[in-house]
Formats: structure tokens, sequence, C-alpha cells
């Protein structure tokens, strides 16, 4: 194992060499940039292709015509950029064709600002693009996981023919951390199903067109059940101090990280507070949710959008629990010093048991 400090934008590249990317098509734009600017320097160096495209709209289409040729390829961008390729997707999607999008995710809506926030929740989790269809999606909140998460969507993408999203803040993008790296190079498997110009894979046809209603309908329930097979096999969440925990925060990327802090101060101060991380956005981690509501007092989400998670967590828990929220946006990260203070005034509303108090303190 190797070790290097690096940048979150710089991991997911390195982790997509490592995972057999050969194939990185993308256009520049902050906080995403410097993915665009690692895979221009080490995918030659490997033997891949980087191109830098005319456009978004370019870049995901040739996404789209790598990933049919059997070859692990992606693209990275942010917000405005993503909504440029949501056509593509959509296409990439209804094709059954793996590949992996990055999204570092800033302020909006329209041009916004370069700062970091969580606004593409909807975009990115509901699925943007036309049509009957879902992306994966990964939610880093370390630099240390946008490497291991990247190297799992390229897996995800190749077990479900499916585009694989890795959804991180600006934050996680841009701050650097020790990454720990494995010594060895992902084998991609083989792909008997695309179109290498060969005459054997001449019989091959790649397309998500249907013109019989019949065909399409066909279709559309193929992919619903690839879909249900990753909601039961792929859900994943960290949980923290979640035993005894009366109420659970939930939030993730740096919000998650900042989560972390809260329940130990909370603790400090006699409050049972726990903490419950998605790691996959979609599928969402229903299941500790539902189990989680048997114990808790109330929810706590927290986010850096208008209420995006907290759609999500509110259909899963379907009244059984009452859910508190908290946001910032605009580019704001709010401390966990200012989190805590509102959880205390929250946690008035509903009688909690108070746990004694440990005199921890943590950063997080």
């Amino acid at each position: 194992m190797v070790r290097q400090l690096i940048k979150g934008n710089e991991a997911i590249v390195k982790a997509a060499i490592l995972a057999g990317c050969r194939a990185f098509y993308g256009y520049p734009i902050t906080p995403a940039s410097e993915i665009a600017e690692a895979a221009a320097l080490y995918m030659p160096q490997v033997g891949g292709v980087f191109i830098q495209a005319e456009s978004e709209v370019a870049a995901i289409n040739m996404v789209y015509g790598a990933a049919a040729a059997g070859v692990r390829a992606m693209t990275a961008s942010s917000g405005p950029g993503i909504s440029l390729m949501q056509e593509g997707i959509s296409y990439l999607a209804g094709a059954e064709l793996p590949s992996v999008v990055a999204d570092i995710m800033r302020g909006g809506p329209g041009l916004g600002n370069i700062a970091p926030e969580q606004g593409d929740y909807h975009q990115v989790v509901k699925c943007g693009g036309h049509g009957n269809y879902r992306t994966l999606v990964v939610a880093p909140s370390s630099v240390q996981e946008m490497f291991d998460l990247t190297l799992l969507a390229f897996r995800l993408a190749d077990d479900y023919r499916n585009p694989v999203v890795v959804l991180a803040d600006g934050y996680i993008g841009q701050m650097m951390e020790s990454v720990e790296f494995p010594n060895q190079v992902v084998r991609p498997p083989e792909k008997s199903w695309a179109v290498q110009g060969t005459a054997e894979t001449r019989k091959n046809l790649v397309t998500s067109i249907f013109l019989d209603p019949d065909e399409l309908e066909a279709h559309i329930q193929k992919l619903e059940a690839k879909y249900r097979r990753a909601e039961q096999r792929e859900a994943r969440a960290e949980h923290w101090r979640i035993e005894d925990a009366e109420i659970i925060l939930v939030g993730y990327g740096i919000v998650g990280r900042i989560l972390k802090a809260v329940v130990e101060q909370a603790r400090a101060q006699g409050l049972a507070v726990g903490l419950l991380r998605p790691i996959t956005l979609y599928p969402f981690p229903v299941a500790p949710l539902l189990r989680l509501s048997r114990q808790a007092r109330f929810f706590f989400v927290v986010e850096l959008s208008n209420g995006q998670l907290l759609d999500d967590v509110r259909l899963v828990l379907e009244g059984r629990t009452p859910v508190e929220f908290y946001a910032r946006v605009g580019g704001n990260v709010p401390s966990a010093e200012e989190v805590l203070a509102i959880l205390r005034q929250r946690a008035e509303r509903y009688p909690v048991t108070r746990v004694p108090a440990e005199g921890v303190t943590c950063c997080g």
C-alpha cells in the first residue's frame, strides 16, 4: 500500500486509472477542473485517452461511444455542466452502458457561484434527464472515499451496466488529505455485448431506441428489475454512535463530517445523539433508517441545499418519527457549533433521555 497527500479531485482520477479506466472526456469547470487537469496528465501515461471536448454535451456523448466499445470511460463536471449532460446520461442508461460521471457540486441555481453546495441532489439522484431510468449515486465524505468510491463506481457500473455518479460537494473535491492506494490495478471484465469493430462483435447492437411501444415497455421493465436488485444489494451507510442514540442526525458529504463533531459535542453535553451518513444516495439506505426509527425520538437532517435530502428521509419514514431540518445554502457551510445550537433548540420540542456527559470534544 502507498500513501500520498492529494486533493479530492485528483484522487478520483487516480482511482479511475487503477480501476482500468482508459478514456476521459471532459470540459473544465470550477470546482471540478482539477479532475480534467489530472486526467490530461495521467491518462496518456498509462496508454489512455484524454480529450477536452468542445462542450459538456460533446463530452458525455464521447463517453457513450467509448463505453459502447467496451472501454471503461468517465467524465466530470459541476452543476451547470451536469445539466448539459442530462440527455446523454439518459441515453447511457437507456442503452445500458456502464460509465462514471463525477459531479463536484457548486452553488446554484443558474451560474450561482463556485462555493461548495449540495443542490444537485435532485438532478442527480432523481435523474434530470428524460424517461424512466436511474443512476446509481455514491457520496464521498473524505478524499480517501473519493478514491474508494470511484473504484466502487466503476465496479457497480459494470455489474449493473448503468451510469454511476460520484456526487461530492466542492469542499470534498478541493480539500487535501492522505490517501492509501492499493498496489494493484483492477482488470476490467470482458464485455461480450460491446461493439469493437471485429467480426465477433458485428452482431452486437447498442441502442436506446425502441420504436414499438411493447418493446420499449419490456425494456423499461428490464431496467426496473435491475434497479430493484441494486436497491436490495448496494445500499450503503455509515453509522456513528447510534447504539443508544435517541436523536439521529442525517447528512452526507462534508456535512457528514461536521455532524460527527456535533455528535461528540452533544454527547459531552448529555444528549444521546448518533449519526446516519448515507454513502449511496441511490440506492438510498432505507433499511437502517427504518431500524433507527424504532429508537429515535426524532431525526435531524442537515444539508447544503433546500431540503432535497430531506425529501427522501421523510419519504422513508412516512410519519413514523418526527423529522427536523437545518440547511445552509449559497456556498455557506455551517460549523459544528452552529449546528449544535440549532439541535439543542429542536431537542426542546421532544422529551429525550440525557446521557452522562463524557467531557469529549472532537474536531471532526
